[in-house]
């Protein structure tokens, strides 16, 4: 920013980057615990929940220890899990598999986690929080090698960097301790690692990516409480994937595929995976008669305990999902999330009531001593178990694990290679023919980033920046034939020219739904996500 541009300048207790479920959480316990705090949440999209599509199972835990009257407060959780069932697909048919202790839902919800989030924001904000929805936290202010609090990204800077009409500096929040809850990948969670080397002592972290569609369809087939986990085609055996159909709601589905970053073939297209994926005699009738209506993708942090890295650094703390505490062999993570804010808030708290010490030092001491530890501790095998062994033996590893061990064994594996190492080079690896899509059943990118209703402002800075711009055709398209335009499920990476002798690639950053795969996946790590201007990307719909 201009040297000579003042920013205003806020003070607070505590601030909290990001209003998803471990943000609200450690918000609204802040204030149970510290009524008097000052306690602030900024948040990137335009709204609370814009960046969170509906449609996920949900545990109570957390939320019952939270809000225990939430029942009773019109908490947007109204359908109650029903059946369950888990399948192996081959090409043709499928058969069910014995569901998983860790993914049998009795207990459980189905609904809206955007609106659930948009109800959170209402009771955090009762309680005297100050949430600021469409302000993106660009910049980490530090003294002394403390972290003091975050600075929000200016608005209306044009592509060129200079001053548009509509130009407003933004705003440094200050505070005694900040709370990062940006959601997997967080961009300022990124510099944290680097600056107070928090990953040292840890695994790397592995990713997946979830695309997921919100279908309405016929009443006379909707199941309400259904929950469908299917693994098998079509990915291969060496390839991590899997899909989930949740009916919920009036007569809602979502439908959603992940499919782990660790994956080697570069022509492999998640998207493609997903929808073809609609065709399949088992998924079909699922949407025979429906209509899509939203569209939507992110990344997950699958590594568990192995990848967590230190959780708190001097002025501040990790939670939720750019922390790494979802439960993979689950497939849940909002009640994990929201445990890891409540009990930083209490850690915070402590502080504050303290010496006001330069780190919530509390925060670490009681995850362990908590049921998200034991949680996490118990099922901490099975994904670096699919890594190592692949499909089929991952599954002999998980059964293993769960059965025999029940969650002890006298061994801990792995995670050994980051996600962005594993790609084979194009010449090794076999080009995969995806189906042209129909329009009905499946669907082309480009339609449905239409339905996410993502937005950028258009002359604003490009947010996917190249470290160096000749390594996008030097190594990404002369080695692995760029498959960042694969990989993406938004039609943000182009190369146009392709049969040319000088392709180049074209970043369509006014399509990024914010999922950042780009970021994890590149060979090189050479495109770097940075946050837009507050309030763009998607916007997805409320009341579902």
């Amino acid at each position: 920013m201009a040297a000579d541009v003042e920013r205003e300048r806020m003070e607070f207790d505590v601030v909290i980057v990001g209003a998803g479920p471990s943000g609200l959480a450690a918000a609204i316990r802040l204030k149970q615990l510290a009524p008097e705090a000052a306690v602030c949440v900024v948040e990137k999209g335009s709204e609370v929940g814009a960046h969170i599509l509906s449609g996920a199972v949900i545990e109570p835990r957390a939320l019952d220890e939270l809000l225990p009257d939430w029942r009773d407060n019109d908490a947007p959780l109204t359908t109650r899990a029903g059946e369950d069932q888990f399948m192996f697909l081959t090409k043709q048919s499928g058969f069910r598999l014995p569901t998983p202790p860790q993914m049998r839902n009795h207990g459980n919800y189905v609904g809206s986690l955007g609106n659930l989030c948009r109800w959170l924001g209402v009771q955090a904000e009762a309680l005297g929080v100050e949430i600021y929805p469409g302000f993106a936290a660009a910049e980490i202010l530090e003294d002394n090698g403390r972290v003091i609090g975050i600075a929000t990204g200016d608005m209306g800077v044009l592509r060129d960097g200079s001053h548009g009409s509509q130009f407003q500096p933004g705003m440094e929040l200050h505070a005694t301790y900040t709370i990062f809850a940006e959601g997997c990948r967080g961009s300022l969670t990124k510099q944290l690692f680097e600056r107070y080397d928090l990953r040292q002592t840890c695994d790397p972290q592995t990713y997946a990516i979830g695309i997921k569609e919100l279908w309405e369809v016929p009443a006379a087939q909707h199941k309400p409480g259904l929950i469908v986990h299917t693994i098998g085609w079509p990915v291969d055996s060496g390839t991590y994937g899997g899909s989930w159909l949740y009916h919920w709601g009036e007569n809602f589905v979502s439908y959603g595929y992940v499919i782990g970053l660790d994956y080697k073939n570069p022509f492999l297209s998640p998207f493609e995976e997903m929808q073809r994926l609609k065709t399949h005699p088992v998924m079909r009738p699922h949407f025979e008669g429906g209509r899509r209506i939203a569209y939507g993708a992110r990344a997950l942090s699958e590594g568990g305990l192995q990848s967590m890295p230190k959780l708190t650094f001097p002025g501040g703390c990790l939670v939720g999902d750019t922390a790494g505490f979802l439960n993979v062999a689950k497939i849940k993570g909002t009640h994990t999330a929201m445990k890891s804010g409540m009990l930083a808030a209490e850690a915070v708290a402590e502080a504050l009531a303290g010496d006001r010490a330069v780190e919530p030092v509390s925060y670490t001491a009681k995850l362990k001593a908590s049921w998200l530890w034991q949680e996490l501790s118990a099922v901490r095998n099975i994904r670096p178990g699919f890594a190592r062994f692949g499909q089929f033996g991952g599954l002999l590893n998980a059964a293993v694990d769960t059965y025999v061990f029940r969650g002890k064994a006298p061994w801990t594996l792995h995670i050994q290679h980051a996600d962005n190492e594993t790609l084979a080079k194009a010449a090794d690896s076999t080009p995969i023919v995806y189906p042209k899509p129909d329009g009905r059943l499946t669907f082309d990118r480009l339609s449905s980033v239409f339905i996410s209703n993502t937005n950028h402002v258009e002359d604003q800075p490009n947010h996917l920046t190249l470290r160096n711009p000749a390594v996008a055709i030097d190594v990404n398209w002369n080695q692995y034939r760029s498959p960042e335009t694969r990989y993406c499920p938004a039609g943000v990476y182009e190369i146009v020219g392709a049969d040319t002798d000088t392709p180049r690639l074209q970043i369509n950053a006014q399509n990024c739904v914010h999922c950042k795969t780009c970021d994890i996946k590149d060979p090189t790590q050479n495109i770097n996500w940075v946050t837009p201007e507050g309030g763009g990307g998607p916007v997805y719909p409320g009341g579902m």
